[in-house]
């Protein structure tokens, strides 16, 4: 059976989201893919969605005359776009998503960079109020096309106990 599928039925397979508590051991590292590469629609549509106006996301004129030289992607858009990349292996099947803490944002981000996102499991234990999920603590870190790490990043969020019966309940 090839990796990253379930076998369903005879010459049949299925795409696997999310790994399971069980899977998910302190320690491992996981290198997600593929990578994302910000346009300018991301940055635009997504810092306005946000309400952020900030002209040094918005304005080409006003962001030429900073350090920068040119318009910085909206930082809530890269944790966007990293966080978002981990959910496929690491949290496909959660059923909260508990918190976000020691977000930092180490270089910035352009129209045109290529992000990269890794997680590493930082801990786990059972749920005290949910006995058949656990908790899972990971940090992600993403960099882009040069290997810059430009976020930085500590979440914690409940993962089923048996992930196979909830793909079987799920169709998953």
């Amino acid at each position: 059976m090839p990796q990253g599928y379930r076998h369903v039925s005879e010459d049949r397979f299925r795409e696997t989201v999310g790994l399971g508590y069980h899977e998910l051991r302190e320690g491992l590292i996981i290198e997600h893919r593929p990578g994302r590469t910000v346009t300018e629609t991301d940055n635009v549509l997504m810092t306005m969605l946000g309400g952020n106006d900030a002209p040094l996301h918005t304005d080409a004129h006003y962001s030429s005359l900073t350090q920068w030289g040119r318009p910085l992607v909206c930082s809530s858009i890269t944790l966007h776009l990293v966080g978002g990349m981990t959910v496929r292996s690491t949290s496909g099947l959660t059923t909260a998503n508990l918190g976000f803490e020691d977000v930092r944002f180490t270089h910035p981000v352009f129209t045109g960079d290529t992000l990269y996102a890794q997680t590493r499991i930082t801990g786990r234990r059972l749920s005290n109020s949910q006995p058949d999920t656990g908790i899972v603590t990971c940090r992600t870190t993403g960099h882009n096309q040069d290997g810059k790490t430009v976020i930085a990043f500590t979440r914690s969020f409940l993962v089923p106990i048996d992930a196979d019966a909830v793909r079987d309940h799920t169709n998953y």
